[in-house]
């Protein structure tokens, strides 16, 4: 860790707004407006804790100017009409209340992104392009004087936006959306005004910097670029900065660079594979093609954050998810507390994946996003015991919230260490973050009343069970090992904890299981440098894996040469190799030094039989109810100590 973040906490100026400090909040859909597509009030609570937080700026997610020729989806802002004014009023009035700035984020739609195109029509797009994911769908083309009708729009949106005394707006040109179309010669075959030169293909974007500009000249108004579209026909980066060149020109004030469309989906929204830093080079080419202010963005946690201002790859950094998972990120920089920031997981499943599933936008490891307005940890009347068995992610978030509330806390685990099934999972490089996961729990509950005692298993008659107050199970979940595969228990088999823990692996290692764990643990085997096959009985490795972080995912095995059986059932094990039978039920042995059984995971719901038999009441969290992810286990360890 860099242990020197100054330069992050120190002011900046965005056009004619003087920022408090260089960290502002990325626009993300959270699908929280009102059915009328005005900000609600669970949006402006959920903005309002990352300003108070001390963020300098805050983006909304994309924002409609129009609805003349799309319709905004379920859940889309929109800013077409003078009726959104007062809910934009009130989102800036709750957010200057707590010294922040906040900035709407402008967008033409999606185009043929698809999802907001009139009903029964289809959408609209920069040229008659094929819609994305339904590739018999073919777009209706903009007429110019369409295309004009729209940069007037947003005109009135940012008039709009003065108005409500919104400090700056953004104005949404990436991701394969609307704009992007429009710069893209693969979606951009006009032959009018619009089409054809590199200039041309930029007026779109420019015509909107210049209306904002002519109505609201004070506005700051920062363009969001891909530089680089990462497919085979994409835009390249010294196309990208072809167009930055007149954009910038337009009279822009500040760029923020990324890479990535919904071709290549998980720049959109980068995993753990992609690590840290991992658009940061786009804002260094960025910065050194132009003269206005560059934000970087791309899983940027504080440190690499302060060595991207540092080694001037940009001017200001941009925080995404990472607020979500803290929205005190910047002022507990600012008080020395570096330690306390809550890492995010960069999982994606309940930030990207509940809004892709039309449900309002959460956390994985932090209960409380997007439910600000019903969930705070408060004191209780009075303070009770808990006792809770199991060091997991379950029982760890239990134990903070619980004597945050002013309860002393007793957790049991059998272990010799806190983190349950996060600690052998978080060997892997790439996912370093649920390491400090583990760091961050640790740190907490050091500083709260909670007792810890490891290497002490719990069963239903000791005494501990009798005298506790309120008692909580979270035993996670124990791996399953079919014994009717011939094999199972020789020496050269070990389980996928056993792997991540340091077993002795051969050169030649099988994965038997392409769930998730199975499947991250070939790619660190692979990338360790050795020769990895998975065989999976079903028609894809990772099913239990969000679509946008698979892409990443098998992108990742191809490079490693991992190679993949799926349609193929392990039938028995010997000791130089595994025979599996394929679709076509012929046999097949594949060599290998090493067997890793990966075949998923069952509740250890042991303690909780025996409980239940015993009629001793308590609370089941985490896998030892039902295994799932650690999201789930997270918010059930949150709830069920709320609830005491």
């Amino acid at each position: 860790m860099s242990g020197n973040y100054d330069r992050i906490l120190e002011p900046v100026q965005f056009g004619s707004l003087t920022l408090k400090n260089r960290v502002i909040m990325l626009p993300m859909h959270d699908h929280m407006a009102t059915p009328e597509g005005f900000f609600s009030d669970r949006q402006i609570a959920y903005f309002k804790a990352r300003a108070e937080g001390g963020t300098a700026l805050i983006l909304t997610g994309a924002t409609a100017v129009s609805e003349d020729y799309a319709e905004p989806g379920e859940g889309w802002n929109s800013v077409a009409s003078d009726a959104a004014i007062p809910s934009m009023k009130k989102l800036a009035d709750e957010i200057h209340a707590v010294g922040g700035k906040i900035a709407i984020q402008l967008t033409a739609g999606l185009g043929r992104n698809g999802g907001d195109n009139k009903p029964g029509e289809p959408p609209v797009s920069a040229s008659a392009n094929q819609a994305f994911g339904a590739p018999g769908v073919t777009c209706l083309a903009l007429t110019t004087s369409e295309v004009k009708t729209i940069v007037r729009r947003f005109g009135e949106a940012a008039t709009r936006c003065v108005k409500a005394d919104i400090d700056a707006v953004d104005i949404h040109g990436h991701t394969g959306y609307l704009i992007d179309q429009f710069l893209s010669p693969q979606w951009n075959t006009r032959t009018d005004e619009y089409g054809g030169s590199a200039e041309n293909r930029a007026r779109f974007a420019c015509e909107i910097i210049s209306e904002i500009k002519r109505v609201a000249p004070d506005l700051p108004v920062r363009f969001r670029l891909s530089l680089s579209q990462r497919f085979p026909d994409g835009r390249t980066t010294e196309d990208g900065l072809e167009l930055a060149r007149y954009i910038e020109a337009a009279g822009l004030d500040v760029f923020l660079a990324d890479d990535g469309c919904y071709e290549a989906m998980d720049y959109v929204f980068p995993p753990y594979y992609l690590g840290d830093g991992c658009m940061v080079p786009a804002a260094r080419i960025l910065k050194d093609s132009v003269s206005i202010p560059v934000v970087a963005c791309g899983n940027l946690d504080p440190d690499t954050a302060a060595e991207v201002l540092e080694g001037g790859d940009a001017d200001i950094i941009g925080v995404g998810r990472g607020l979500i998972a803290d929205p005190q990120w910047v002022d507990k920089l600012a008080k020395g507390r570096r330690n306390s920031i809550r890492p995010c997981i960069r999982c994606n499943a309940t930030c990207v994946g509940n809004v892709l599933q039309g449900e309002h936008l959460a956390c994985a490891v932090n209960p409380e996003a997007g439910f600000e307005l019903e969930r705070e940890i408060q004191k209780a009347p009075s303070s009770t015991t808990v006792t809770i068995v199991g060091a997991g992610p379950a029982g760890l978030e239990a134990a903070r919230v619980a004597s945050s509330k002013g309860n002393t806390v007793d957790i049991y685990d059998s272990a010799d260490r806190v983190g349950g099934v996060l600690l052998p999972a978080a060997t892997a490089v790439f996912k370093k973050k649920l390491h400090r996961m583990i760091d961050w729990w640790e740190g907490e509950i050091a500083a709260l009343p909670v007792t810890v005692h490891l290497g002490y298993r719990v069963t239903a008659d000791d005494p501990i069970i009798g005298q506790a107050a309120n008692l909580i199970v979270a035993t996670g979940s124990d791996p399953i090992v079919p014994p009717s595969i011939p094999g199972i228990d020789g020496p050269n088999v070990t389980g996928v904890i056993e792997a991540h823990e340091g077993a002795r692996l051969g050169h030649r290692v099988v994965v038997a299981g392409g769930g998730l764990s199975g499947a991250d643990l070939a790619l660190e085997l692979a990338q360790a440098g050795h020769a990895v096959t998975i065989v999976e009985m079903m028609d894809s490795i990772a099913r239990d894996m969000l679509p946008t972080n698979q892409i990443t995912l098998l992108r990742e095995l191809a490079a490693a040469d991992v190679e993949i059986l799926t349609g193929h059932k392990v039938t028995e094990i010997h000791p130089d190799g595994v025979v599996v039978i394929g679709p076509h039920e012929v046999p097949k042995t594949l060599l290998a030094d090493t067997v890793v059984t990966a075949f998923g995971v069952k509740a250890a719901d042991e303690l909780g039989t025996e409980l239940k038999r015993h009629g001793v009441p308590y609370t089941a969290i985490g896998d030892c109810t039902q295994p799932a992810k650690v999201g789930e286990a997270i918010n059930a360890g949150y709830a069920a100590a709320l609830a005491i």
